[in-house]
């Protein structure tokens, strides 16, 4: 009699990297053949852990390198309080449970979310990656997405056409420390909008569809140049550009080593790590090869430890960014300038590596992007560099005070001292601007003699001092400044235009009055404040 388990196919889905085009891992669904097992196994914990460790066993067959993505239902997690079976499968099958993501799926409706978190502790404890799946679809609660603080949450593609909810979830990710992948992407509008949204993986039909091998190539929309992830970082952080790493027991031999690279022409190199998942050599490809290939090497080496062949390894944790992996391989030998960066998770296990040559391309297009948005006369970000921070101080659900600058009667001065005088005096404002800039204050110029300005409010004081306090002067002429803010608190405006709008009005009663001048309003209440300036002398009569 044949059983269940003869019906039952599993098929693979990469998981693709945004930035680097690459595969990051492989989601392994079951496909039954006959009957509903899946149905089942939502009412049945022990089918469904079982089908969890058929799924690796049949990658194990696959004999593919690739981190994988497992599919367990909430409730069978709290109701068995753990997997010990798919760890013991997991270590059968010759690899690492930090190599394996648990994707986590609903209904989340009556399971118990305590019993849930002890057993996602557990799983922790033994070393899995952690992902909440159909998220934005699903009923996950958003306390218990919190308190789960998955490595990975997978949205559902539905989500992209609510662009606000993508980039809250995005910024909940970036303070949860984990990363953010959309599920279902069919087209490349889907694509370009997970991409804007800032999420760092993606899987859907688009990629590559579920096949019963594992797909050797996958199709990614190239990037164009307005496409960076938001957020005011220093630079890419690292998490976009984690590949997958070629991972062996520190015990393994030379002669290990040397089967896993021939048969892995796309491996550039192996890390060696003890059995807590902690690198303790990194074997760089052409060299360990070279070493093997010349005379005697194969009968020197081929039995003996391979980390005799091997170097200290370069690591950097998972929050870093791109600059920082640039700096971690600026030491040492020219030599190791080609060699795999490993990311380390908070207890040193090995997440993944990065790659030099992803790492450049990376920062070459932003500061081409950023290079593109500059005015040309003070080298500051126009409106769109300022405006985007704005929506996300609004998502982070920030206060902020948006600032608007001017000259007062520019024409006038460029009439009276020339276009010259006029574009040194605008240089030196935004020389100055720049200057007293400090923290996470951004300044830009939106053109003409108009600068943009967001800061917190504390830092208003002395960035308006150095400003109005300034004796301006064009060709000889004296000149005054004009300042308008408007101070947001959570929940006072939607977005940038609001924003904007609230500030127009103010900065029309900034321009009334006389001297150096700074009022300040608040976003949704009537009313402004003087802080500098004085009422304008009424007409003479007649």
């Amino acid at each position: 009699m044949r059983s269940w388990t003869d019906t039952l196919r599993f098929a693979f889905q990469p998981v693709v990297n945004l930035a680097t085009g690459g595969v990051a891992g492989l989601e392994i669904l079951a496909r039954p053949e006959t009957g509903d097992i899946l149905a089942e196994a939502r009412r049945n914990p022990e089918l469904d852990g079982r089908l969890a460790v058929l799924a690796v066993r049949a990658a194990a067959r696959r004999e593919t390198l690739l981190p994988l993505h497992v599919n367990v239902f909430a409730g069978t997690l709290a109701d068995l309080g753990g997997l010990t079976p798919l760890h013991d499968a997991v270590r059968a099958a010759g690899r690492l449970p930090w190599e394996v993501t648990v994707d986590i799926g609903p209904p989340y409706t009556h399971v118990p979310q305590r019993a849930l978190l002890e057993a996602v502790g557990v799983l922790r404890a033994q070393g899995f990656r952690i992902s909440a799946d159909g998220v934005g679809d699903g009923d996950v609660p958003l306390r218990l997405l919190t308190d789960l603080a998955p490595d990975l949450v997978k949205l559902d593609a539905s989500l992209l056409t609510r662009p606000a909810a993508t980039r809250a979830m995005r910024t909940l990710c970036e303070q949860l420390g984990g990363l953010l992948s959309v599920e279902g992407v069919e087209t490349e509008l889907q694509c370009a909008a997970a991409v804007s949204a800032g999420a760092q993986l993606a899987q859907g039909a688009l990629f590559a569809p579920p096949a019963r091998l594992p797909a050797a190539d996958v199709y990614v929309p190239p990037r164009s140049p307005g496409d960076m992830a938001p957020g005011p970082r220093p630079g890419p952080s690292v998490r976009e550009f984690v590949r997958p790493a070629a991972l062996l027991p520190a015990t393994a031999s030379a002669g290990q080593v040397r089967a896993l690279l021939t048969g892995s022409p796309e491996v550039s190199g192996v890390l060696l790590v003890d059995p807590q998942g902690i690198p303790v050599r990194s074997v760089h490809r052409s060299r360990f090869l070279l070493s093997m290939s010349g005379r005697y090497g194969h009968a020197l080496y081929a039995d003996r430890p391979a980390v005799r062949l091997g170097d200290p390894p370069r690591t950097v944790g998972a929050d870093a960014t791109a600059w920082e992996v640039l700096d971690v391989l600026a030491v040492g030998g020219r030599e190791r300038t080609s060699d795999d960066v490993a990311v380390v998770d908070a207890y040193g296990r090995c997440v993944g590596v990065v790659r030099l040559a992803d790492l450049v391309r990376a920062l070459a297009e932003s500061r081409v992007e950023e290079a593109a948005g500059l005015n040309p006369l003070t080298r500051l970000p126009g409106s769109d560099a300022i405006t985007g921070e704005v929506d996300r101080c609004i998502a982070d659900g920030r206060t902020f005070a948006l600032s608007w600058l001017d000259v007062d009667h520019f024409k006038q001065v460029n009439d009276g001292a020339g276009f010259a005088a006029g574009d040194e005096l605008i240089r030196s404002v935004g020389r100055t601007l720049q200057g007293a800039a400090s923290g996470t204050t951004r300044v830009g110029h939106i053109g003409g003699d108009d600068f943009l300005v967001l800061a917190d409010p504390e830092r208003l004081g002395p960035l308006a001092a150095a400003v109005l306090d300034a004796p301006w002067s064009a060709g000889g002429r004296p000149v005054t400044l004009s300042l308008a803010t408007v101070l947001c608190p959570p929940g006072s405006v939607r977005d940038h235009r609001e924003a904007a709008a609230c500030l127009a009005p103010l900065k029309k009663a900034a321009k009334a009055l006389q001297g150096a001048s700074w009022v300040l309003g608040r976003a949704g209440l009537e009313g402004l404040e003087v802080l500098r300036g004085a009422q304008a002398a009424p007409a003479p009569a007649g």
